[in-house]
């Protein structure tokens, strides 16, 4: 494959992910935005279960619940047109039951366009052709997608998972740094998701013998979506319409300990925005460790700072993760040059720029 070929492949691709992130970012943003606030107005920072903030954050987290049904199945839907919606859809969201997160969603949305593009090059008899679209290629596509998913991605992922949390488990006499660094990067890698969860968790059901790791997780899990925030604003001709507002829902969502607000920018630009979050999250974690920072909250963000003793070192750590999130990947990033979410062959040369 030529060098010309493979540029036009990549743009084509992003085509399909740009349109599964523009679809996408109402539901993270508007989710988000209302389940940040249940949170913030809650008693004690964790999800409310009582009340009218319990209807609040109900209605939140069905936004945080549709996303990745919604990328998976526009990305679907701009491979292989309106037949691919439905197998893109309930493949991504299979993906998200059995724990593969929102790379998971992507990947089944792939999946399926590809399948679905497929079957619209058998030749149907005349009497089946206005099946096609409504019947055939949705059931068929739909089934081919989920079986994937559910019967070879699935299982192993589960296996990945049990093996991933009993590595971490054994890392307990590591040292402060490496523990944090490998924490850190965890709970940004795949914000939410499997990775994340793992990462999290292992913090979580902790929170009562050894607060200082939920001091340094709790950094880790806001400064991706802050760092984004502030990379957007620190450089928005680096970022286009929806990235800037989706840029302000993050900045929030961050501060509630909502990771999930940094996957619109790590959807629309993995290669950089994913380094530059994990980097930062690292950061972040380290600093609370290394300064004694205890927090007795299974939850993140600077929301939970009225539990938390060595307040200091916990601002510290969100300013300095985020900050180096936002400086490492607008040096990353090249100017956008169509505030439309149109796609340039510049978008796939990593080379390091001014702000």
């Amino acid at each position: 494959m030529s060098n010309m070929e493979l540029k036009k492949n990549l743009l084509q691709l992003k085509k399909h992910v740009l349109t599964g992130t523009s679809h996408m970012i109402p539901f993270v943003v508007a989710g988000g935005v209302l389940f940040s606030l249940s949170v913030m107005l809650n008693d004690i920072p964790s999800t409310p279960t009582e009340g009218w903030l319990a209807g609040l954050a109900q209605i939140g987290l069905a936004g945080l619940t549709l996303f990745i049904p919604v990328l998976g199945g526009y990305i679907a839907y701009s491979i292989a047109d309106k037949p691919g919606l439905a197998p893109g859809m309930l493949g991504a969201y299979l993906a998200k039951e059995v724990g593969a997160g929102f790379l998971g969603g992507m990947v089944a949305g792939f999946i399926a366009g590809m399948v679905v593009k497929q079957l619209k090059k058998i030749k149907l008899p005349t009497s089946l052709k206005s099946l096609g679209s409504i019947f055939l290629y949705p059931l068929f596509g739909t089934l081919i997608t989920g079986g994937i998913i559910v019967w070879i991605i699935g299982t192993p992922m589960a296996s990945i998972m049990e093996n991933l949390t009993s590595w971490l488990g054994g890392l307990g006499d590591v040292g402060k740094v490496p523990l944090a660094t490998i924490l850190g990067g965890m709970t940004a890698f795949d914000m939410g998701g499997p990775i994340n969860k793992v990462a999290t968790l292992f913090a979580q059901t902790q929170v009562d013998t050894l607060p200082y790791l939920m001091g340094g997780v709790g950094v880790a899990i806001c400064t991706p979506p802050i760092g984004m925030g502030i990379a957007t604003l620190l450089a928005p001709k680096k970022y286009n319409v929806e990235e800037r507002e989706a840029g302000k829902g993050a900045l929030l969502m961050g501060c509630v300990g909502i990771t999930e607000g940094a996957i619109p920018f790590a959807a629309n630009d993995p290669l950089r925005v994913i380094p530059s979050i994990m980097v930062g999250a690292a950061v972040g974690n380290i600093i609370p460790f290394l300064l004694g920072v205890l927090n007795h909250a299974p939850w993140g963000g600077l929301i939970v700072l009225p539990v938390v003793e060595g307040k200091v070192g916990y601002i510290i750590g969100v300013l300095g993760g985020s900050i180096v999130t936002a400086v490492m990947v607008n040096l990353l990033k090249k100017v956008n040059t169509d505030n439309e979410s149109k796609i340039s062959e510049e978008d796939f040369d990593l080379e390091f720029e001014e702000m």
